[in-house]
């Protein structure tokens, strides 16, 4: 394999991580605050088709981008209000988000199917960054999401433990009793974590209809919301590692496909598109066994609804 080809093969596994990254980016925000939404995948879908949408009506995708986080939002504060005002299971309320958030983009997009995005998100190469050798051509010859992605990131670690506001989401997530007595509102801080977390997801989901594969195709998330639940994990709940964990499993995610299309056949490319999946059941049968659920860091009320009455 060549350097061009090697090169060719992380460039595309930073697009294809790109969605999975704002997906799990949320879904942090969100576990951060002590609620579980397993609602990511009709996030993502509602977000991919209400973009593409609007994209498609307006001719602007960022038009797009705005109306994909919009819906994520407004999915996300479904769940809030079953979860934190109504203290349903949090589960079950996230697995019914995900079944009805399925079937809304389904029934919405129906008209679009077939349509191709008039306007995407273009490549932008970066002055003098984007000629770096090897990195160049990697990191700074993509489009604007994913360079804000990088913004994101490192501006997410630093509001989590460096501000106040980072200090009030982490005690509401690990003992809201406690967060109470000294005057924080979790109640609406965990609704406005929840429903931010949702907006990520949509966008997410924008990205995959305007600059992955700018048209709008049935369940076209194809269980990458899924994955970014078993990201969250894997990163212990922390930014950083979740953008080196999007991009490994875009890594794999891409590889079958530019493997397949050099010509190089030693590894299935039907195993190689399983691994994700296969990764994310090994990571989420991990992840329950209690013994280990401090030991990666999961917040303390993480699923947990909270009663002021019960204090």
């Amino acid at each position: 394999m060549t350097s061009d080809q090697i090169i060719a093969i992380l460039a595309a596994a930073i697009v294809a991580g790109t969605p999975l990254l704002y997906a799990a980016l949320g879904e942090i925000i969100t576990e951060r605050a002590g609620v579980i939404n397993l609602g990511v995948e009709g996030m993502m879908l509602v977000g991919a088709v209400s973009g593409f949408t609007v994209a498609v009506g307006t001719g602007n995708p960022w038009f797009g981008v705005m109306a994909a986080a919009a819906a994520g939002g407004a999915m996300a504060s479904i769940h809030a209000f079953l979860t934190i005002s109504l203290r349903a299971n949090q589960v079950v309320s996230g697995l019914a988000l995900t079944i009805f958030g399925t079937g809304l983009s389904g029934f919405l997009g129906k008209p679009m199917v077939g349509i191709v995005a008039p306007k995407t998100l273009a490549v932008i190469n970066v002055p003098a960054l984007s000629s770096i050798p090897w990195l160049g051509p990697i990191l700074f010859r993509q489009d604007a999401l994913v360079y804000l992605s990088y913004l994101i990131v490192p501006l997410l670690w630093c509001y989590f433990y460096r501000t106040r506001g980072g200090l009030n989401m982490r005690a509401i997530g690990e003992n809201p009793a406690a967060a109470d007595s000294v005057g924080i509102n979790v109640f609406f801080l965990r609704y406005v974590y929840t429903v931010v977390g949702g907006a990520f997801a949509g966008v997410g989901g924008a990205y995959l209809s305007l600059a992955y594969a700018p048209t709008w195709l049935e369940n076209m998330t194809a269980g990458r919301g899924w994955i970014a639940v078993a990201l969250v994990i894997f990163a212990m709940w922390d930014p950083v590692k979740a953008m080196l964990g999007s991009y490994l499993f875009g890594g794999i995610d891409a590889m079958g496909f530019r493997l397949q299309a050099m010509g190089i056949n030693v590894i299935s490319p039907f195993f190689l598109k399983m691994l994700p999946y296969i990764f994310t059941v090994i990571v989420l049968i991990i992840a329950t066994r209690k013994s280990l659920k401090k030991h990666i860091g999961a917040p303390g009320a993480l699923g947990l609804p909270y009663d002021r009455e019960e204090r």
